[in-house]
């Protein structure tokens, strides 16, 4: 039997692809360098205040009026004043005010929303509208019947006051806000996991919750910062040193002919680190619960 022994035809030159690190650099398209200069241009606008907070907090008393913008001589002990100030007490009750608030509102409002999601009782629509109009009403407009029940409690100047108010007028933000990701996460997905032998909680807890932990950082996040920063009603209800939060701790710098603007804006830099902190482990976990599923 003959063998074929002719070569095929040859089929021309091959074109071999180029790497794609290979090829010249592009140059950014106009659009792209105008958006980009314009998220910087208005990063440092938000961001300019804060860096004028710091330089007035390392500079002495007698340059306050200096027309420089960078201080002749850094005072870093400005800084270390807030410590031996004993305002470091008041940021320790503003941690436990902030964080009380938190748990308290997420004790409340995860299974208060898990429930008007998953349940069409008679009332829910009124139930959402009634948690609605009380994030209407302001703590400032009603410091005055605030004080008055908490006077008969006998809760007035107390560290619980504060975590109650501030939980109590951050929690319909809350409950609205989980009550929209529990609804939109499909039933199908718990009932997959009730055949696989899991009960309610054990859903709640395995398939719900980490699809729903972007909205559950975002109330953490609302009341947390609602809470920090909250200043009517710790002044109304604080009637000694130790018990006030530090935002009305640090009004003690405002005198009634003199404000100590080096040693406030100390306290105010200090102040910010634990919410940039808080902001700084938070993003990942807000990227995880986006990507968090049901699928292994």
């Amino acid at each position: 039997m003959a063998v074929n022994t002719m070569t095929p035809k040859s089929a021309g030159p091959r074109h071999h692809a180029r790497p794609r690190g290979a090829g010249p650099s592009r140059m950014p398209k106009v659009k792209t360098v105008i958006v980009a200069a314009s998220a910087y241009v208005i990063a440092f606008v938000f961001l300019f205040p804060y860096l004028v907070m710091l330089l007035t907090s390392l500079r002495s008393q007698d340059s306050l009026r200096d027309v420089a913008f960078w201080p002749e001589e850094w005072v870093w002990s400005n800084l270390a004043n807030f410590w031996t100030s004993g305002l470091a007490g008041n940021l320790w009750v503003t941690l436990k005010v902030a964080g009380g608030s938190t748990i308290l509102v997420l004790l409340v409002a995860l299974p208060a929303a898990y429930y008007t999601a998953r349940h069409n009782f008679r009332g829910r629509t009124a139930f959402l509208v009634l948690v609605l109009i009380t994030q209407m009403f302001q703590p400032t407009a009603m410091v005055v019947g605030i004080y008055r029940e908490f006077f008969q409690f006998g809760l007035v100047d107390s560290i619980w006051s504060l975590i109650l108010v501030n939980g109590g007028f951050n929690l319909a933000f809350a409950v609205w806000i989980l009550n929209a990701y529990f609804a939109s996460i499909p039933r199908e997905l718990e009932e997959a996991a009730f055949i696989d032998g899991n009960g309610r909680f054990g859903a709640l807890f395995r398939i719900t919750l980490p699809l729903a932990m972007p909205g559950v950082i975002t109330a953490l996040i609302f009341t947390f910062i609602a809470a920090w920063n909250e200043f009517v009603v710790a002044l109304t209800l604080t009637t000694t040193t130790e018990n006030q939060p530090l935002t009305v701790a640090l009004n003690s710098f405002i005198g009634q002919y003199q404000v100590d603007w080096q040693n406030l804006f100390a306290g105010s830099v200090i102040a910010t680190i634990p919410v940039i902190i808080l902001f700084a482990l938070i993003e990942r976990k807000v990227v995880g619960g986006l990507t968090a599923g049901s699928i292994k």
